[in-house]
């Protein structure tokens, strides 16, 4: 692995390993090592160096929501009052859970986020009395995703 000009270029090897833990972060460093055939050392050294170089930004368990009881995702366009409301909001956005991603965008939105809710109800909920009554919101437009059809990382 090198870094040059902030970009982080791997080898073959970092590239197995990295593939092996997107697919499944538990997986056993041995386990790993003896499909490519190195050390368990050496992938733990290979993963350090990854996690310094920042590429590596932590790991995380993922839970199935929807066996949690929230059933509806929606993506939802913010349109403020005036830029400079945009901090404040974000602040704000952020004190609410069922708000799961926050993006300052181009185009349309001032922001775009997305929110995980356990029905229909419960969003209008969030949305009315949540996001709606957000100082500098002047609007929302709200998408309900029906199917997440794809959801990966990025390809190395």
């Amino acid at each position: 692995m090198k870094i040059e000009n902030e970009n982080v270029k791997l080898d073959g090897i970092d590239k197995t390993i990295l593939n092996f833990l997107m697919e499944d972060a538990k997986k056993p460093i041995l386990e790993i090592a003896k499909n490519i055939g190195i050390t368990g050392a050496a992938v733990h050294q290979r993963l350090r160096k990854l996690e310094k170089s920042g590429l590596i930004e932590g790991s995380k368990m993922m839970l199935d929501a929807r066996l949690l009881g929230y059933k509806t995702m929606a993506f939802v366009g913010v349109y403020l009052d005036k830029a400079v409301s945009n901090p404040q909001a974000v602040k704000q956005l952020s004190q609410i859970p069922e708000v799961i991603e926050c993006h300052y965008t181009t185009g349309n939105w001032s922001i775009f986020i997305k929110i995980l809710c356990r029905d229909n109800e419960h969003l209008m909920m969030v949305l009315n009395k949540n996001i709606q009554a957000i100082d500098g919101v002047s609007r929302t437009e709200t998408f309900i995703s029906l199917n997440q059809q794809i959801n990966r990382q990025i390809k190395i």
